[in-house]
Order: C-alpha cells, then sequence, then structure tokens
C-alpha cells in the first residue's frame, strides 16, 4: 500500500476521532497531516492497525523523553466504527515492546478533560488536588479508564491545563526495568 495513502488515512482519522470531545487538537486534516508527519520522525514509535483491504484502523506513537527512560505516548486513535474490538489495547500492548527493545522504563500520557467527561471537570482542584484524584469519577466514558485497563496509573493531573476547569490527566505505567 502507499504510504501517502497510509498517512491521509491516519489524518482523516485523527480529525473524525477527535472532534466531538476535543476539536481543537486536530481541527482539520491540514494540521492532523503535520501531526502524522512530525510522529515519523528520529527518535519516535508509531504503530498502525490496518485491516486485509489497506485501511488504517487505528493508530499510537511514542516521542522518546528523558533521555530514553520514559517516552510519551500520544497520539492514540481508533476510526470510530472499530472501537471496542481490541484494536487500541493491541496498538499499545505493540507500542509497549517496542518502547521496551528501545531500553524504555515508562510511558507515560496525558488525557485531556475538556468537556467534564470526569469529576475533575469544570472543577477548581485547588487548593485540594489530590483529594480531588483520589475521588476521580469517570461521568461520559472518557478515556482514563480505557488505560487503567492495561495497567497505566494515574500519577497528577494539571488543573487547568487547557483553560479554567479543562485539567489534563497524567497517566503512567512502567513497561521496562
Amino acid at each position: 500500500m502507499d504510504d501517502t495513502k497510509i498517512i491521509r488515512q491516519t489524518a482523516v482519522m485523527l480529525v473524525e476521532g477527535f472532534k466531538d470531545y476535543w476539536p481543537h487538537a486536530w481541527p482539520d486534516v491540514d494540521a492532523a497531516l503535520q501531526e502524522v508527519q512530525k510522529s515519523l520522525g528520529a527518535g519516535r514509535i508509531n504503530r498502525i492497525a490496518i485491516d486485509d483491504n489497506g485501511a488504517v484502523l487505528g493508530w499510537v506513537g511514542a516521542t522518546r523523553q528523558y533521555n530514553g527512560n520514559a517516552w510519551e505516548l500520544h497520539p492514540m486513535v481508533v476510526q470510530l466504527e472499530h472501537r471496542g474490538k481490541g484494536i487500541g489495547r493491541a496498538l499499545v500492548a505493540d507500542l509497549e515492546v517496542q518502547v521496551r527493545k528501545q531500553g524504555g522504563i515508562t510511558i507515560y500520557l496525558g488525557t485531556d478533560d475538556e468537556d467534564s467527561m470526569t469529576s475533575l471537570g469544570n472543577t477548581d482542584l485547588y487548593p485540594d488536588v489530590v483529594e480531588h484524584l483520589i475521588n476521580i469519577r469517570n461521568l461520559g466514558r472518557h478515556p482514563y479508564e480505557f488505560y487503567q485497563k492495561l495497567g497505566y496509573a494515574i500519577v497528577g493531573v494539571i488543573p487547568d491545563a487547557n483553560g479554567l476547569g479543562k485539567p489534563d490527566i497524567m497517566m503512567a505505567k512502567r513497561v521496562g526495568r
């Protein structure tokens, strides 16, 4: 299959996959194409799921950070009609293997709550930030629970990262030694 076609399908999937809850992430295909191209650079890992007909079903990427000890998982997306079928789980598992092969110890990620999909959204988390984290609840299928099922732990939160009452939930998992 033509790499250009895969790149374009991946960009379109980014726009479609994030438009409902995170529309500013990649507002159009051109912005998403820039993200895909950037992800193909040095110090990065990309894993793409493609079906037998050559259609892109999902994508996960990671960037080498902290001298290769930690890698940032970004982005992660699965075609809307293929969610819940294990594609995301398989992509993340494969990414973990690739990070381990590169000598990585930890994978971390941020998962934004811009639409009050958790009890952390639209809330003043100060001064008891840790208390709010301890009592986090998923109010609207926020992806943090997907990552928890894969063994990722909530390790922190950046209150107001995306504006007042719109935090970024930080998660991590040890994948190497």
